[in-house]
């Protein structure tokens, strides 16, 4: 890649309007999963689980709630990542690539697990990954975190490499002349000084 390219977190910046669709999606996808998965079907947790216990019908009531409006902000950020891949994918130098998509949802998801995490296991305390399970519940609540900072790093990894984004074609033959031509100066150079 060029270097004038290399200009929004080490990417070209042409394949900015696709990493942030795929960081949006990524988002609401990590959403979805934490909800269906670990509030639903597992039942670990409910979004306020550790303020308010889910032991009566009430309680219960008030986490399903909450679990519902969790829900409501995962399906907007998928939408919102739909919507700008949709457009993304309309304009001719955004790059075609599903292995950056896919790169890129996947550090979306990560984002989602390493902040949520912060946010409601740690600062807020509002529920944890699994407090009724094995080992101590800050296992589970660092683990969350380790989870979120491997997918962030290895989305960032498989979108940095691909090969999609590396300088078009036309860029590339410009720097190969330039090349040539700067090797062939430095062997005049080189003629001249003999």
């Amino acid at each position: 890649m060029s270097e004038q390219e290399e200009t929004w977190l080490g990417l070209p910046q042409r394949a900015k309007p696709l990493v942030q669709a795929g960081i949006l999606l990524g988002l609401g996808l990590g959403g979805f999963f934490d909800g269906i998965v670990l509030h639903q079907i597992l039942q670990w947790h409910h979004m306020v689980s550790a303020r308010v216990e889910p032991t009566t019908i009430e309680n219960l009531q008030l986490n399903v709630m909450a679990d519902g409006f969790f829900h409501a902000a995962t399906y907007i950020f998928t939408a919102l990542g739909i919507v700008l891949l949709w457009r993304a994918w309309r304009r001719p130098s955004v790059p075609k690539s599903g292995r950056s998509l896919f790169g890129s949802t996947i550090l979306g998801w990560g984002l989602f697990n390493f902040v949520e995490g912060i946010v409601d296991h740690h600062l807020l305390q509002i529920h944890h990954v699994w407090p009724d399970g094995p080992g101590p519940v800050l296992l589970w609540d660092v683990g969350f975190l380790v989870w979120g900072v491997l997918f962030i790093v290895g989305g960032y990894a498989i979108v940095r490499r691909d090969g999609a984004l590396s300088p078009l074609i036309e860029e590339r033959e410009e720097q190969a002349v330039s090349d040539e031509g700067q090797v062939e100066q430095l062997e005049q150079e080189h003629e001249e000084t003999s």
